[in-house]
């Protein structure tokens, strides 16, 4: 896999970017593909709350619109203020969109607060007895 340390930095380096005016929480987050391109997301809040969107899914999101269907990693950052005070674990939502482009017992999911302070863990960990594709014959 690509270094753990220059995934996280793809994630910190567009935290800067989160939009979260009514929350103050901003979210950022880098998803490695099969293809070995990296591609960032951030949260992207609105007026109408449940019409804004997680940054996990955003990233998800850019890399399938360039073309991606698996993913191999994810690193998320967040906290206030536009710094990765947190450890910034994925939501639920989140983690059933990850589960459509992985292998859940290999897809690793890193949350981090710098490029040498995170968590790791594997979707099959955060998602036990998940919903896939494969039980719709996929």
């Amino acid at each position: 896999m690509t270094d753990r340390k220059q995934l996280i930095r793809e994630a910190l380096d567009c935290l800067v970017n989160s939009y979260a005016p009514y929350s103050g929480y901003n979210v950022a987050a880098a998803v490695l593909c099969s293809s070995g391109k990296i591609y960032t997301g951030v949260n992207v809040e609105n007026a109408s709350y449940p019409a804004g969107i997680c940054a996990e899914r955003n990233a998800i999101s850019h890399a399938v619109a360039c073309g991606e269907k698996e993913i191999e990693a994810i690193a998320i950052v967040g906290g206030a203020n536009y710094s990765a005070s947190d450890y910034c674990p994925p939501c639920g939502i989140c983690r059933q969109v990850m589960r459509e482009f992985c292998d859940p017992k290999k897809l690793a999911v890193i949350f981090a607060r710098s490029e040498t302070d995170y968590k790791e863990m594997t979707l099959e960990q955060l998602l036990p007895e998940s919903f896939g594709p494969e039980m719709l014959g996929k």
